[in-house]
């Protein structure tokens, strides 16, 4: 009897929780597993804005895929569509060339990308921070600026060269401009010809809270943080276009700035537009249980899937966490395993672990099982969770070195100029217009079965 074949889209926190899980659950003779990932890492992106600021080196990271799993097969490509009739995901591969691969049971867990808007010079200007060639370029740029500021030889672009803008108030971007903002400050120490009342760094989001996720009071702590370092906090507003040299907001000012680093969000994975299945704002609709219910066999969870937070009621959908798309991985793979023998599926329901936030050095804002804290003990707590959620001890002991080597022997502030020639709009390292239209994913797959 033949094996079925498992196939988990996506190498994130959600798809590699689930390829875990089936490993240890099921035997080599109940399923073949596969998962399809782009790279042969599994990114962990919390601690993204500490690459993008040199205390963490990329490597630390970018947790390997062949550590985690032993006997799932890992196919190195992104998938670009999905056709639930023929059970085929067809991916592009990392040598670019389109390719078919056939699943009994398919779990999309293909992540999310930078949610955009229709702004003038937004697509082309913005830079993101969901990959980590967006952090390392980030990291390049932000260098480059003070080295072209340095040398500049008017004070309109040097002025235009040290303002940074970081769209989003949300924990990616508190988190960017925290740590970007230590940087700048300490690297303004080699160049003493430019003046360090000219950096500035501008925090801005259309809310009318900084990270309301943490309550009112942790909220108002991290803003006071932030604003004693120097970081201008706009709030209410957002950006209404972006040019060369400038970023217009919406309540009228001009900040001249050659840096805008966007963060305003993120958006399923286009390959949930590549179904004929309902969604909610973008997201694969799903059960509690997590199941596709258009399709047979199929499951969706982390960042691309609305899944019900049966914790909180009426109507409400789990946010796009890395907390929870680890427990959704495992909680699929277990109802994977109940359909493959029979048995019961169980729903999706969570207990909230808290909230971290590192704003580098020795601030941090914390709220583990609802205990506010600050300061010390709470970045003691921010740094504990991460290394706890790391999954390989390489991993975690890389984390901890680069830590105590950048506490006790700083930053070199060494652009690397990896990503200097390369195009840095969010598409061009997000490849979200790599993704096939539902008439080619038809034409592909009837072309195959014309083949046999």
């Amino acid at each position: 009897m033949e094996r079925p074949r498992i196939l988990v889209v996506g190498g994130g926190f959600a798809g590699v929780e689930c390829a875990r899980r089936l490993e240890r659950q099921l035997a080599p003779i109940e399923a073949e597993i596969a998962l399809i990932a782009p790279f042969s890492y599994e990114l962990y992106l919390p601690l993204l804005p500490q690459v993008a600021a040199g205390v963490l080196t990329p490597q630390s990271v970018a947790v390997s895929l062949r550590r985690m799993l032993r006997r799932t097969r890992i196919i190195p490509g992104g998938a670009v569509g999905v056709d639930p009739k023929a059970k085929m995901v067809i991916l592009r591969k990392i040598t670019d060339e389109l390719a078919a691969e056939p699943y009994d049971y398919l779990v999309l867990a293909p992540g999310s990308v930078t949610r955009t808007f229709d702004i003038p010079g937004l697509v082309e200007h913005a830079r993101g921070m969901k990959t980590l060639a967006e952090a390392a370029y980030v990291r390049d740029h932000v260098i480059s600026q003070l080295d072209l500021a340095d040398a500049a030889t008017s004070q309109q672009e040097r002025i235009s060269r040290l303002q940074f803008v970081v769209v989003g108030g949300g924990y990616a971007g508190t988190e960017t401009a925290a740590c970007l903002q230590r940087v700048t400050a300490s690297a303004i120490r080699r160049y003493p010809r430019l003046n360090p009342n000219l950096i500035k760094w501008h925090l801005v989001d259309i809310a009318p809270k900084l990270m309301p996720e943490l309550g009112e009071k942790l909220g108002d702590d991290a803003m006071e943080i932030l604003r004693k370092r120097g970081i201008e906090i706009s709030l209410g507003v957002s950006v209404a276009e972006v040019g060369d040299e400038s970023v217009k907001l919406t309540d009228g000012r001009v900040i001249p700035s050659r840096t805008l680093i966007w963060t305003a969000g993120v958006a399923a994975s286009p390959l949930v537009n590549t179904l004929d299945a309902e969604t909610v704002r973008g997201r694969l609709a799903v059960t509690a249980e997590m199941r596709v219910p258009q399709f047979e066999n199929m499951f969706a969870l982390g960042d691309a899937a609305a899944v019900p937070d049966l914790a909180k009621g009426d109507g409400a959908v789990c946010p796009p966490t890395a907390q929870h798309a680890q427990r959704q991985g495992k909680v699929v793979a277990d109802n994977v395993i109940a359909l493959i023998r029979g048995h019961e599926m169980k729903p999706y329901f969570h207990k909230d672990l808290g909230l971290v936030v590192d704003l580098g050095g020795a601030d941090a804002v914390s709220k583990p099982l609802g205990i506010e804290m600050q300061g010390i003990a709470a970045q003691g707590v921010a740094r504990g969770y991460h290394l706890m959620a790391l999954r390989t001890n390489v991993a975690k002991v890389r984390v901890m070195t680069n830590w105590l080597l950048n506490a006790t022997a700083g930053d070199d502030f060494v652009r690397t100029g990896f990503q200097s020639r390369r195009p840095a709009r969010l598409r061009d390292f997000e490849y979200t217009d790599s993704y096939l239209t539902k008439e080619q994913i038809r034409d592909y797959t009837a072309e195959l079965e014309a083949r046999k």
